[in-house]
């Protein structure tokens, strides 16, 4: 993939845009911060409107520790394609680390709007409401979340631990027991269902 890319390297801006954001994201992907950030620049310098390169170029920025300036670069891509999914949820993820959470809530609600289905927007929801000590909210978004993904244990015992903190402790029991079932090995789980069956 990396050979086809590089022979596109040569042709016009656009083509050589979309060819620097397909190496960059490649040699992301790769953990190769220095060559990803070296065809981030490319991608931007050929194409500034292409927001597939400013938001390779905001996580190759939000790699290497600053969050604020990535933030900067999914901004740029959000204004030139206000549908680009990827450049919103990574707006909303640098958001969070810079503990900016409504702003991150904001982010994440409107990409809920635009995939309603997406497992990884609703874990977010789930996770800033729990952030903003909020369990009701954190707990709908969850139940969403099993919904679609009805299997994932840590997102049962996730449940598990929201109704327990509630005080609910039939539904901490229930949701505990089926994160037991698709993964029998989690410490904390089986301490917590044997302090339940002791009790």
């Amino acid at each position: 993939a990396l050979e086809t890319l590089k022979m596109f390297e040569k042709k016009d801006s656009r083509v050589k845009s979309a060819a620097a954001t397909n190496l960059s994201f490649l040699y992301y992907l790769g953990n190769e911060m220095e060559q990803a950030t070296n065809y981030a620049d490319l991608a931007v310098n050929s194409d500034r409107y292409n927001p597939a390169a400013l938001t390779n170029k905001g996580n190759t920025v939000f790699a290497n520790g600053d969050c604020e300036k990535a933030a900067e670069f999914y901004k740029e891509a959000l204004r030139n394609d206000s549908l680009c999914t990827e450049a919103l949820y990574n707006l909303g993820l640098a958001y969070k680390k810079l503990n900016r959470i409504d702003e991150a809530l904001d982010c994440f609600l409107k990409l809920h709007a635009i995939l309603p289905n997406s497992a990884q927007v609703l874990y977010q929801l789930a996770s800033l409401y729990q952030i903003m000590e909020d369990p009701n909210q954190a707990i709908e978004w969850l139940l969403q979340l099993i919904s679609v993904v009805p299997t994932d244990p840590h997102v049962l015992s996730k449940l598990g631990n929201l109704y327990d903190t509630e005080g609910d402790k039939s539904q901490a029991f229930h949701y505990y027991c089926e994160s037991y079932r698709y993964f029998p090995s989690n410490i904390e789980v089986i301490e917590w269902l044997g302090a339940y069956y002791i009790d």
